[in-house]
């Protein structure tokens, strides 16, 4: 049966609904605090997803994820490498998309190194934006975002203006790496308008991945629209769907990325 781990502790408050959407996807789940996931690094290896949850790791005093990225990087990095080599997958949802880019693992490793070349600062609002947004997939090689086109899900972050050097821009863009990028209801680009895109960030961007489509880190969370009656505009949806003769879907898109992660072991 295919594990996913959810790392918790320290102001980390998503993992319950993350593990949910996993295990509703057919997943094994089991959410460990980082203090026993340390002392026994083993479980990672015994693990096919290794899912970092949104939220305010040690209370993002040391910048967002900085702190608890530092603690991985300290205390797990070879086992993290190893499960990373071994071509497992790797979701960081919002403080998680914060703590894998101060680990480095996004862009990506190489030769067992990492360094942090990106970025999720401060919103350019300076306020915390918590609103429903539209996505545009432009990556096809991502493994949790298989046959998935627009999505609508929400933010909920102080800091997630996604920034980056021209240099590694490029990067991003040459190695089809960038998966969602903020856009309007006709999947237009935002544009950096506001509050299409809710932060700033250069290119419209919300997530990316590895160059192997393996490691996803997005600042939207899918795991608050993964029921039909969780997303924002469902009561008018329900009444497309019914003068349409269509029937009334239960799972919303953000389910999408959990089943991919499950199907691809599968």
């Amino acid at each position: 049966m295919v594990k996913a781990i959810l790392l918790t502790g320290y102001g980390i408050n998503c993992e319950e609904e993350t593990a949910f959407a996993f295990k509703k996807a057919g997943a094994e789940t089991e959410i460990i605090h980082v203090n026993d996931l340390i002392a026994n690094p083993k479980k990672l290896l015994e693990t096919q997803i290794f899912a970092f949850p949104g939220g305010f790791s040690y209370g993002d005093d040391t910048g967002s994820g900085n702190a608890l990225a530092n603690k991985i990087r300290n205390n797990l990095w070879d086992e993290l490498v190893e499960f990373i080599e071994a071509e497992k997958l790797i979701v960081g949802i919002c403080n998680g998309f914060q703590v894998i880019a101060n680990l480095g693992i996004l862009p990506g490793i190489e030769n067992k190194q990492a360094k942090r070349t990106i970025a999720l600062s401060h919103n350019n609002s300076a306020r915390y934006e918590c609103r429903w947004v539209n996505l545009k997939a432009f990556n096809k090689k991502c493994v949790f975002t298989k046959d998935i086109d627009t999505i609508r899900l929400p933010v909920a972050h102080g800091e997630g203006k996604f920034t980056a050097s021209d240099e590694t821009l490029k990067q991003l863009n040459e190695s089809d790496q960038i998966v969602f990028k903020y856009a309007n209801e006709n999947e237009e680009p935002a544009n950096g308008k506001f509050p299409l895109n809710p932060n700033g960030s250069l290119e419209d961007i919300a997530g990316i991945c590895d160059k192997s489509g393996r490691i996803l880190g997005m600042m939207p969370h899918p795991e608050r629209n993964i029921f039909f009656t969780q997303q924002d505009n469902w009561t008018l949806q329900k009444e497309e769907f019914k003068r349409s003769g269509k029937k009334i879907p239960e799972e919303s898109a953000g389910m999408k990325i959990f089943r991919n992660a499950v199907k691809y072991f599968k």
